[in-house]
């Protein structure tokens, strides 16, 4: 018989890897047995970027991706069985998210679409897979995203303290539990996906270590002023949002609507402003003192984490890591998390987070068959 250890994968906004958490649900709170992030090929990751932002590509592309993923997914789920001398049997089902390439929640026909085929994943595993978690959600008429926050409502609820769970990933989003009881739980706006866009255009890293190049410059307000002049921000919860909005169009849009000559510094320092400004403006709508815990790879930017805390004065800013859940590796977590719901057919409660009309056995299963 399988024990009661589960794998989640996921590849977030910024793809710059696929997480992988083994977790064992054999005791009260959910235990993190080990993670590994595993590089996504630069050939697939490029694929992955023009379906995300060409709107032009063509199906043979999008099919080609959903597989050549999968393997990919596939590939970091054997690595970290080999790594603790697992076998699959050994392990009662994975929990892939797969990859975003379009999420349009608001519409005559809303929808979702994340790739990277369970069917491949079961087989090249040997696994049973659960997936396809959002699609469910919009289904029963919710934004389908953030779904994190259920996970977080299981782990980090207090009856001491008003907490907020910020995950910084390519989008941030923000889960407010109440010490009272009650969750609100959506996307504030861009995370780190602009400030990775730019540094990539002018520098050629992956992201800003550190924030160091934005702390390097200095914020032009004229361009902040405009960068928040979007719709988006202003909308009520539940709402949620992606690169089919906060892309490099809309950046270079903003860039020349301010129409000045801007030092490449400064537009860094000015994106992460922008981070900072939607996050506080978002907690502080709700909350004016509490804990915030922080966890995806911006709480790894000391520049972004220092601003946080210097706009955010009436709470306690913290890494996830403090209350012994690791900053990269809980959203793989989470997915984990809800294969286990959803093998064990557990309902999940999204309706004060995405505005679903009910509980919904999320994901869909894939069995091994071996």
């Amino acid at each position: 018989m399988p024990s009661n250890i589960y794998i989640g994968l996921i590849s977030g906004t910024s793809m710059d890897g696929i997480d992988c958490a083994l977790v064992d649900f054999n005791e009260a709170m959910p235990r993190q047995l080990d993670f590994i992030t595993e590089e996504i090929p630069e050939d697939l990751r490029l694929k992955l970027l023009a379906l995300c932002e060409d709107h032009d590509s063509q199906i043979p592309d999008l099919g080609e991706a959903d597989i050549e993923f999968a393997r990919s997914l596939a590939a970091a789920a054997n690595r970290i069985l080999d790594m603790n001398g697992l076998k699959p049997s050994q392990i009662s089902a994975i929990g892939s998210h797969g990859q975003t390439i379009r999420h349009l929640p608001d519409g005559k026909a809303p929808f979702t679409l994340q790739i990277g085929d369970p069917n491949t994943l079961a087989e090249l595993t040997g696994i049973t897979t659960a997936a396809d978690f959002r699609r469910r959600d919009m289904a029963a008429g919710g934004q389908g995203a953030p779904l994190v926050p259920a996970f977080h409502r299981e782990i980090f609820s207090s009856a001491d303290n008003d907490r907020v769970i910020l995950n910084i990933g390519g989008m941030a989003n923000i889960t407010l539990l109440k010490k009272l009881g009650g969750i609100t739980g959506f996307d504030t706006g861009p995370g780190n996906v602009l400030m990775d866009y730019w540094i990539g255009e002018n520098q050629g890293h992956p992201f800003d270590k550190e924030g160091n190049w934005a702390n390097s410059g200095a914020v032009n307000e004229a361009l902040l002023s405009e960068l928040l002049d979007e719709t988006y921000f202003n909308l009520p919860a539940p709402k949620s949002t992606g690169r089919e909005l906060f892309n490099k169009t809309w950046l270079e849009n903003k860039l020349e609507k301010v129409n000045e000559i801007i030092a490449a510094e400064d537009i860094q320092a000015s994106l992460l402003a922008l981070t900072v400004t939607t996050i506080a403006s978002a907690v502080t709508a709700y909350l004016d003192k509490g804990e915030i815990i922080v966890c995806g790879g911006g709480a790894n930017n000391t520049y972004l984490m220092k601003r946080l805390s210097q706009s955010l004065t009436g709470f306690d800013v913290m890494p996830s890591s403090r209350l012994g859940f690791m900053e990269d590796s809980l959203e793989a977590m989470a997915f984990a998390w809800m294969a286990h719901q959803t093998l064990h057919q557990v309902p999940i409660d999204f309706t004060e987070i995405t505005g679903s009309s009910h509980p919904v056995i999320a994901g869909g299963v894939y069995y091994s068959g071996r």
